[in-house]
């Protein structure tokens, strides 16, 4: 709002040159400061939050026919959330289960990289993206449309809004037991418009065991809780020797969250050919694990 200077009236301490002259009428505010009735932008207010319920609305109806949305989800980049979404999806699907997985981690989208599959491609069909199918997986990441995988994406906030809800809107899932979704890192925009946005049944954290990582992890489930967003359990990945462990575990702790497990660090990550959960039974079995505890809770929210 903004503030109007008002003529000062007589006895005020200010010569004026007449003692008795009345006190000009206050200026009226300019037009644009009203709205119906006199309130302050109060039809735009109504207006954008029409129109986000309406979205909101539409979204919900567009996925029905997915019976469970789980966010993957980290304080920060760099701990290896991709990598367990990545993993715990094409482990899903090897069970017999219809999974998909959405990239919305929209500034660095690097699903299609870890999948490790190079000729499979999602396609438009009246107006609807078809994911492209990998190891059993439905998957959409911004990355299938960029021209070269090194360009970088830049996005502000209101475009981050609507690259991300339009990739909501017009994905054509089809039947889908699970959707993964590889969130945005940390507490900003983009993370902040898909939990509000696909009304997910919980999140999965993953941290680290380093103290930094473990804080960061924190602040996101203290979001996470101030939202009123279920975290159903807290993934600590690369356990070794180099980055310690525990971290999460302890994490899960202070925070009353399940702790699904630890995943050791180790080089069947760098397989050529597909995720490591599926060419290597030690990295398998810890994956197995954790996608056991995770299905208890999901299943419960329903």
């Amino acid at each position: 709002m903004q503030q109007h200077d008002h003529q000062h009236g007589p006895g005020d301490g200010h010569d004026h040159g007449h003692d008795h002259a009345p006190a000009p009428s206050p200026a009226p505010a300019p037009a644009h400061m009203h709205g119906p009735g006199g309130a302050p932008d109060q039809k735009a207010r109504l207006e954008a939050m029409k129109r986000s319920w309406q979205q909101k609305k539409r979204i919900g109806q567009h996925l029905t026919r997915i019976k469970r949305k789980v966010g993957v989800y980290s304080g920060k980049g760099g701990v290896g959330k991709s990598t367990v979404a990545v993993n715990l999806a094409a482990l899903h699907a090897s069970r017999g289960a219809q999974v998909g997985i959405f990239d919305a981690d929209i500034d660095c989208p690097n699903v299609l990289k870890l999948m490790k599959v190079e000729d499979a491609h999602p396609h438009m069909i009246e107006g609807q993206i078809i994911p492209a199918v990998m190891h059993g997986v439905h998957v959409i990441s911004m990355a299938a449309f960029q021209e070269k995988e090194d360009e970088a994406i830049i996005f502000r906030g209101p475009m981050i809004h609507n690259a991300l809800t339009q990739f909501i809107e017009i994905t054509d899932w089809g039947d889908l037991d699970y959707l993964y979704v590889d969130m945005p890192p940390g507490t900003s925009d983009a993370a902040i418009t898909v939990m509000q946005t696909m009304q997910l049944d919980g999140f999965v954290v993953v941290t680290t065991p380093q103290e930094l990582a473990v804080l960061d992890a924190r602040r996101s489930i203290n979001m996470m809780k101030k939202l009123n967003v279920p975290v159903l359990g807290i993934v600590e990945n690369m356990t070794s020797d180099i980055f310690g462990k525990g971290g999460g575990e302890l994490l899960a702790k202070e925070t009353g969250c399940p702790f699904f497990g630890s995943i050791q660090l180790r080089s069947a990550f760098r397989s050529p050919d597909r995720p490591a959960a599926l060419a290597d039974k030690h990295v398998r079995a810890e994956f197995e694990r954790v996608l056991d505890a995770l299905l208890a809770p999901v299943a419960a929210t329903k």
